[in-house]
Order: C-alpha cells, then sequence, then structure tokens
C-alpha cells in the first residue's frame, strides 16, 4: 500500500511498506500447483471412462489394456468418491529383446474420481476386470415409500 497517497511521505512508513510488499516470484510460487495436484490431473485426463446409468445401479466403464487386475484399486472415500487408481507398466522382460522404434502406449500411474449420487448404495459395490476393460457397478438404493397420510381421530364433544 503506498501511504503518499494520504499525504504520508514519512520515511518510515515508506521503509515498512518496501519490508511488507512480497516480490512477484514468491507470489507466484505460492500460487503454483503442487507436483501432486499435476499428476493427479495428468493421470485423471489420461483416463477416459464411460458412465452408465441403469434402472438399478451405475456402472463406471474404463480400458485398462494391459493392466493386471492386482495393479488396479477401486475405493471408496468419504463415502461419496468413487476412486480407480493403479499404474500401467512396461514388461521389462521384454525389453531386454530389442529396442523401440516408437512408443505410443501410455505408461505411468491413472486414476479417476467419480463422485456418487445421493441413491448410490455405499454396500453394493463390485469391479469386474475383463478382456481389458474395468466395469465398476454401484448399486442404486431402493426409492423410499412415500410417506402414507396420518389419519387423526376427530373427537365430537
Amino acid at each position: 500500500m503506498d501511504f503518499r497517497i494520504f499525504g504520508l511521505e514519512n520515511p518510515v512508513l515508506s521503509a515498512l511498506n518496501h519490508l511488507v510488499e512480497v516480490p512477484e516470484e514468491t507470489e507466484k510460487a505460492f500460487n503454483a500447483p503442487t507436483r501432486t495436484y499435476v499428476r493427479d490431473a495428468r493421470a485423471m485426463a489420461s483416463t477416459p471412462a464411460d458412465v452408465k446409468e441403469l434402472p438399478s445401479a451405475y456402472e463406471f466403464v474404463i480400458d485398462m489394456p494391459g493392466v493386471k487386475s492386482g495393479e488396479i484399486k477401486v475405493q471408496l472415500e468419504d463415502d461419496s468418491t468413487i476412486v480407480i487408481s493403479g499404474e500401467r507398466r512396461r514388461d521389462e522382460e521384454k525389453e531386454k529383446d530389442g529396442k523401440y522404434l516408437r512408443m505410443e502406449r501410455r505408461l505411468g500411474k491413472f486414476m479417476r474420481k467419480f463422485s456418487l449420487p445421493e441413491n448410490a448404495n455405499h454396500e453394493a459395490i463390485s469391479a469386474v476386470c475383463r478382456d481389458g476393460v474395468l466395469i465398476v457397478t454401484v448399486q442404486k438404493l431402493p426409492p423410499p415409500e412415500p410417506k402414507k397420510p396420518k389419519t387423526i381421530e376427530v373427537k365430537v364433544l
């Protein structure tokens, strides 16, 4: 803040103002995303998924070619978020046989997060990986029964 706008040109106030100012590089450093955030954002962006609503469940379908089922984690966070994560690795034994001329298949960590709707049954979640496709199924809760009106007896006096 520049105190000269109030008509104060005291050298002490000017020195204090200079000490309080934060350099622009420092301010940018505090606003920069963390490495974890950048890594998670890349992992999420490179993991496409389909989400289907069925009459009795929600399905999350993700292609996982070449990923072993032991390398895939499906977790429920805060009773409202499904997190699908893992890592796709290259087979090191096959690398020794020759050199790559082109590497186009994505390797590394992957992750997706999905917020579950209110009617999702957190106790009925299943995951199946078949032919390189992961299907996570979350059953829906049964719809609440409509409240029946309460009949109150009218007394005649």
